[in-house]
């Protein structure tokens, strides 16, 4: 497995880092998973050379960080980066901005200090750890709304719990240019994630430059667009839960995107590996600073993903698939 540095801290991650949204399983995936299925999962990560593993509270009120601490109990803490995320909550005692409605209980935005304090502490438990190795604000606060935040607010309270050693590192997810700008008047920001795959490649225009030129990781989060850029789905496939409202799963555009993935096939023979493959590897041919969140719910998923980092694609296929995609743009 290829790695890279995480930001600025020095520490080496893997270029493809294992999400574990979907391993929490709930509504938003269809139901839970068979637990045993799910803990082994992660634990065949570092054996695959994945030693990045993204989680949250807000994936299933908690459960992905409750089943990522289960599968750490056998595993070598030192080895794995963790990354889990502040800001969205169920606390119906500290209410925040709306956000969703799951299973009948309203998840809110809150980034004020105390929230985040609770929220570390929560997270912790959950994880069984002491110390969490990035911690990300996961959707930032809403300019002009009662509970709004100024990122210098999230960003002491954030510097407080990394000089008490609680979290190692900041990130930011679900972020524009303006937000990565007055962050990094605050203090340091290493990571950053940011929606991006072939299909949706709105970052490039002016994120990825600003985090190229501040030492920045950018992990790109739905790199398969929820499992469409697999090319296992059939024509006939009715998106769930999730999937539902996204743009590449409407009916019209699920049926262009895969024309395109039908011409992606003779690539497929050059390079002995899969539609998925070839996405992923696209994204990596894009900068040595961009670092794959990939999701998986079973072992031989995660050691599917694991190819894409070993593709070594030629920069004239880079092109044409480039060039394929921006055709269903017109």
């Amino acid at each position: 497995m290829k790695t890279m540095k995480l930001g600025k801290t020095g520490r080496d991650v893997s270029r493809i880092g294992l999400g574990t949204w979907s391993i929490g399983g709930g509504s938003a995936w269809g139901g839970d998973h068979d637990l045993q299925t799910v803990v082994d999962t992660i634990r065949e990560a570092p054996k695959a050379g994945v030693n990045l593993i993204d989680t949250a509270p807000g994936y299933n009120f908690g459960n992905s960080e409750r089943i990522l601490g289960k599968a750490l109990e056998q595993m070598n803490r030192e080895e794995i980066v963790i990354i889990t995320k502040c800001g969205v909550t169920w606390d119906q005692e500290m209410k925040g901005d709306l956000f969703n409605k799951v299973n009948g209980i309203q998840l809110y935005k809150n980034l004020n200090s105390a929230s985040i304090k609770r929220e570390i502490e929560g997270s912790l438990e959950r994880l069984g750890t002491d110390y969490v190795d990035v911690y990300m604000t996961h959707w930032q606060s809403v300019e002009g709304s009662e509970y709004y935040v100024p990122i210098q607010k999230t960003m002491d309270v954030l510097n407080e719990l990394k000089a008490k050693g609680k979290i190692k590192a900041i990130g930011a997810a679900n972020v524009d240019i303006h937000h990565i700008e007055e962050y990094l008047k605050w203090g340091d920001l290493d990571l950053i994630q940011v929606k991006y795959s072939i299909l949706d490649r709105g970052i490039e225009e002016e994120i990825i430059p600003c985090a190229r030129e501040n030492g920045i990781t950018v992990q790109c989060y739905s790199p398969l667009e929820m499992g469409l850029l697999s090319g296992k789905m059939p024509r006939d496939y009715k998106p769930v839960g999730a999937q539902i409202p996204k743009k590449w799963f409407q009916p019209e555009n699920m049926q262009r995107a895969m024309d395109v993935m039908d011409e992606w096939k003779p690539l497929c023979e050059k390079y002995n590996c899969t539609i998925a493959n070839l996405a992923l590897g696209w994204i990596l041919a894009q900068g040595d600073f961009l670092n794959l969140l990939s999701g998986a719910s079973k072992v031989e998923e995660i050691r599917e993903n694991v190819k894409s980092a070993e593709l070594e694609l030629d920069p004239e296929d880079v092109a044409m698939m480039r060039n394929m995609v921006e055709d269903l743009d017109k």
